[in-house]
Parts: C-alpha cells; sequence; structure tokens
C-alpha cells in the first residue's frame, strides 16, 4: 500500500511541477469527459490561452460579450470533488482521512498554494488597473479550474472509490494548466515554460524569472518574496552604495542577501559596536553623512526551510544597544521593550 502511494505521489509531484507544451489533445479530451461525469453538454468551442493572465483577460472578455454561458465549474469540478471526499472519509473516517491526507496531497498542498496565490495576485496586478478592475478579475478568476496546481486534491483522490468522478479534471490536469469551463466555452491554459523553487518550495531566482509562461507573462522572486524585473537585473552591479540608498527594506534585504552580509560589512568599513540577547549593532562611518547603524537580528521562528533568517535594521546613529535599536523600530524606549519571544 505504501509502495502505490509512493508512486501515486511521485507522478503528482511531476504534474504540479511540469513545465513545457501543453498536451492539447489530451486535455481537450479530458476536458469533454468531466463535461460528461458531469451530465453536461459538450462545450461548442475550446479556446486555448498562454497563460492564466491571458486566460482571465479571455474569459472576462467573452463573458461580458455572452459568449461562453454560465459557468459550470461547480458541476464540473466542486460537486465531484465534494462527493469524492465524501466517499474516502466515509470509508476511512475521520482518523484514516487524516492520515490518508498526511501521505498524499498534504505533500504537496504548501507548495501549489504558495504558487496559485503567486500567480492570482500576478494576474491581477497584470489586468487591474483600478479598485473596480481588481475585484472584476478576482471573481474571473473564482471561476477557474486549477488544472495541474490541483495536483495535491487529486493526489489524495487518486485510486480512491469515488475517485472516478474526477477523472476529466485529472485528466486535464495532467496535461494542462488552468481552465475555465463555461457552458459554450472552455478557456485553457498552457504550462508555464521555466519554474524555478528554492529548497523550500518558494519561487526563487536572481537572475531571470522564476514562473514564466510562453506569451510572456512572468514572476519575479527571490526567496518567495516578489521582485520587480529590473531588480534583478540590477544585482549583479550592486556596491554598498547601491545598497545603502534603497529606500524599501525588504528590497534591501534581498540586495543583502545576493551580495553577502560578510562581503557589505566588510567593505563598507562595518564594525560590530555592542551584542546583546536581541541582536549585533554595526556602525560604518560614512564620509558626509551621518553614520549608518544597523541592528543584525535573527528570527526565531524558523522558515520552512529549518534555517533561521537574519534580518538586517536601519536605525538612528544614537542608538547604543541593539537592544535600544530594536525597540526604536517598535516605538518604545529602551527599557519599554520586553518582548516575551525575540523575533
Amino acid at each position: 500500500m505504501e509502495t502505490v502511494q509512493a508512486d501515486t505521489m511521485a507522478k503528482w509531484r511531476e504534474v504540479a511541477a511540469a513545465t513545457g507544451p501543453a498536451d492539447r489533445g489530451a486535455a481537450e479530451e479530458g476536458l469533454l469527459l468531466a463535461y460528461r461525469l458531469a451530465a453536461l453538454e459538450e462545450p461548442e468551442t475550446v479556446v486555448w490561452a498562454g497563460s492564466p493572465r491571458e486566460g482571465a483577460a479571455l474569459a472576462a472578455r467573452l463573458t461580458a460579450e455572452g459568449a461562453t454561458g454560465r459557468s459550470v465549474r461547480e458541476a464540473v469540478r466542486t460537486r465531484p470533488w465534494a462527493a469524492a471526499r465524501k466517499g474516502v472519509l466515509d470509508r476511512l473516517g475521520p482518523a484514516g482521512w487524516a492520515g490518508h491526507w498526511s501521505l498524499t496531497g498534504a505533500q504537496l498542498w504548501d507548495g501549489t498554494v504558495m504558487l496559485t496565490e503567486r500567480i492570482r495576485t500576478g494576474v491581477v496586478e497584470a489586468l487591474a488597473g483600478t479598485a473596480g478592475d481588481e475585484q472584476a478579475v478576482r471573481l474571473v478568476l473564482v471561476d477557474a479550474v486549477l488544472g495541474q496546481h490541483d495536483a495535491a486534491w487529486l493526489a489524495a483522490f487518486d485510486g480512491q472509490d469515488g475517485g472516478e468522478a474526477l477523472d476529466g479534471v485529472a485528466e486535464v490536469a495532467r496535461a494542462a494548466g488552468w481552465w475555465w469551463p463555461y457552458e459554450r466555452t472552455v478557456i485553457v491554459c498552457e504550462r508555464p515554460v521555466e519554474l524555478h523553487r528554492d529548497e523550500a518550495g518558494r519561487l526563487d531566482r536572481g537572475d531571470g524569472p522564476a514562473l514564466a509562461f510562453p506569451d510572456g507573462f512572468a514572476l519575479h522572486a527571490w526567496r518567495g518574496m516578489p521582485v520587480p524585473a529590473e531588480f534583478l537585473d540590477g544585482l549583479a552591479g550592486l556596491t554598498p552604495q547601491r545598497i545603502r540608498e534603497e529606500e524599501n527594506a525588504e528590497l534591501r534585504r534581498v540586495m543583502l542577501e545576493h551580495y553577502g552580509y560578510d562581503r557589505y560589512l566588510a567593505e563598507s568599513g562595518a564594525e560590530p559596536v555592542q551584542r546583546d540577547e536581541t541582536g549585533v549593532l554595526w556602525r560604518i562611518e560614512l564620509d558626509g553623512d551621518e553614520p549608518m547603524v544597523m541592528v543584525e537580528v535573527v528570527n526565531s521562528t524558523p522558515e520552512p526551510d529549518g534555517t533561521h533568517r537574519t534580518y538586517w535594521l536601519r536605525v538612528p546613529p544614537r542608538m547604543r544597544t541593539a537592544r535600544e535599536g530594536v525597540a526604536w523600530t517598535f516605538g518604545l524606549e529602551e527599557g519599554e521593550y520586553m518582548p516575551e519571544r525575540e523575533t
């Protein structure tokens, strides 16, 4: 049994991370099967899109033009999913379901959720010009079936009694990306052409898009943090001065991670002036400017990969201890700063 589950997970892990051209023939056969299993008439038209961004834009335009009919996502995906979950839960019981989920879908859940949320955010940012537009884009995204990014749930139902109701949805997932099922029209997206993640499963690339689709839609990220494409272009030519001039604290952290904290401190002439339980206070004397003072703190909460992230906090030059500097970031005096847990 464990061998079967391991084989199933290996298969769905590959589906979730698949890149390259969709198998359009297999995807279209899968969506037609999904309609038949939902007792729906087959759609009249299948429209292919280069990415979720283009898919959402097409869905918004075609529905506004009345070319699609109503969304049938509930019939195609939601109801079969609920029935499959109920069947497994009834057969295994709550404890059995929890154990089954931990060996199947849970292993893919965090990674696929992080990825789909980043894609949704990227689509909204790309298509929404105003608050009203943003709401409209979010509503269109609700109609999407996630294709390969439904791998966590599909892995849990694969081979289970009742899971055959999702056979069509599973076929599409194995062959393509996101799709929008409507009465008369289905919009199906290509898979990414590039996907780069770190050991914790976060989008991560320092020299190009971390996620890219064939139509040019792309997401840039460094260890999970979204960054502008032009920002990455400048990492190769970083200098301590450029890092000091960056006003965005998160982008400055990325610069420091890429440049190297030790290298930055060494080349900046920084000196550790004090240490205590909150961190290390560093000071850099600058010609023609006030001294640069930073507190090095280590987050007590581990990252998904088990490491502890180091943060650098810019504080006023008058700070004389790390504790005073950290307290200042919270708007407190040193004597008032008494955290229950250091972060």
